[in-house]
């Protein structure tokens, strides 16, 4: 059961898509229960698409008896919420009922995103539901230590820690060197003076993300920006960061070879509960610079991989930002950590570790339920 589902871009998704890869590997079977519109099929299982809605950019399911009918007919041995909210709470209430075990997946700040869109007043009431929904699962994952201390913090229960896995295969330094990679950085740096360093960020274009605060570096003439990604604020960012180059949503090879081209990769938002673009920067070996908040405190190490900067002051972030834009040997030797510490992230390691919290779940539910066999036949027995 998932909050975001193809074909919307962002890290609920990818996280999403890459755990089916697996299951599918290993020869698990699975239904997929998402907001519409989305394909019918991923990875040879069915997708079941409920009705929905759009708010700024976000499609957001409406829960009704079809879930009911896929828990019934599909009859899982688990249930996978990811990021669980307004769907994944129907489906970890229904599972309850049912004595289905499940697994919550913590994976998006809500609280923090509405703080960002003007909603400060909410966030109070959003970690209570939050807390409300992931009382019913049966453990909760979540991918940073601080993700972790905030769920101890509103009161959530029963945690553990499951990370996010990156495709180094895929994101690799190699594109930089290719013909088609020396392609696509040649054109990002067309009529930029020699030495001129790209400085880039990829990912959702919304209000919560934060990118214009890339605005700050607009006035080295040594930096040129450029974005990736798509969302709401994609036009107003045009209008706020004038000189950078904008490439909209790109995947796969694409994708990589613009991480490749990149000297410099930027975080800007302050509320994530991981940083997955920062994995796939480093796999590229990219240096990397972010907020010391949230996820990119367990992802980044500062001085090693790249900078965290203190995640409100613009300055520190230009500062950092300009201290690696005039030392290249620092940027390749960041660059070169930062591949060698993602490297054992593997989807494919993260996959099995998801195996093993699905096996531990069902193991106390078959507790639960041998203890509550035992206790009603013993006073048969007497």
């Amino acid at each position: 059961m998932t909050e975001s589902f193809l074909p919307a871009a962002n890290g609920v998704t990818t996280s999403v898509l890459r755990v089916l890869d697996h299951l599918a590997t290993r020869g698990h079977d699975a239904v997929v229960v998402c907001p519409g519109p989305a394909p019918r099929e991923y990875a040879g299982f069915p997708v079941v698409q409920l009705p929905s809605f759009s708010y700024r950019g976000f499609r957001a399911a409406v829960p009704g008896p079809q879930l009911v009918r896929v828990l019934d007919t599909f009859a899982p041995d688990v249930v996978h919420a990811a990021a669980p909210f307004g769907l994944g709470a129907q489906a970890l209430v229904l599972a309850r009922r049912r004595g289905i075990p499940t697994v919550a997946i913590f994976q998006t700040d809500v609280a923090g995103f509405a703080r960002k869109h003007g909603l400060s007043a909410t966030a109070p009431g959003i970690w209570r539901w939050l807390r409300t929904v992931h009382a019913y699962a049966d453990l909760t994952l979540a991918p940073s230590s601080a993700s972790l201390s905030d769920l101890a913090a509103a009161g959530v229960e029963r945690t553990r820690w499951w990370g996010r896995g990156v495709d180094a295969e895929t994101y690799h330094p190699r594109h930089r060197t290719t013909p088609e990679g020396v392609t696509v950085r040649s054109a990002l740096l067309h009529g930029a003076p020699d030495g001129t360093v790209l400085v880039g960020y990829v990912g959702r274009l919304a209000p919560e993300k934060r990118v214009e605060r890339l605005a700050v570096l607009g006035g080295d003439p040594r930096v040129r920006l450029v974005v990736v990604g798509d969302g709401p604020s994609r036009h107003a960012l045009e209008r706020q960061l004038p000189g950078a180059r904008f490439l909209g949503r790109l995947d796969g090879t694409d994708l990589a070879r613009a991480y490749a081209a990149l000297d410099v990769f930027v975080h800007t938002g302050t509320h994530e509960t991981f940083g997955q673009t920062l994995q796939e920067a480093m796999a590229s070996a990219v240096t990397v610079v972010a907020p010391a908040a949230g996820g990119p405190l367990d992802v980044v190490a500062e001085g090693e991989t790249g900078f965290l900067y203190a995640p409100e002051n613009d300055q520190a972030l230009a500062g950092a930002v300009r201290a690696l834009v005039g030392d290249a040997g620092m940027r390749a030797r960041m660059g070169e950590a930062g591949r060698r510490r993602v490297l054992p992230r593997s989807w494919a390691a993260l996959g099995e570790s998801l195996l093993g919290h699905y096996a531990t779940v069902v193991d106390r539910a078959e507790e639960r339920a041998a203890r509550r066999v035992a206790e009603f036949e013993r006073p048969l027995h007497r």
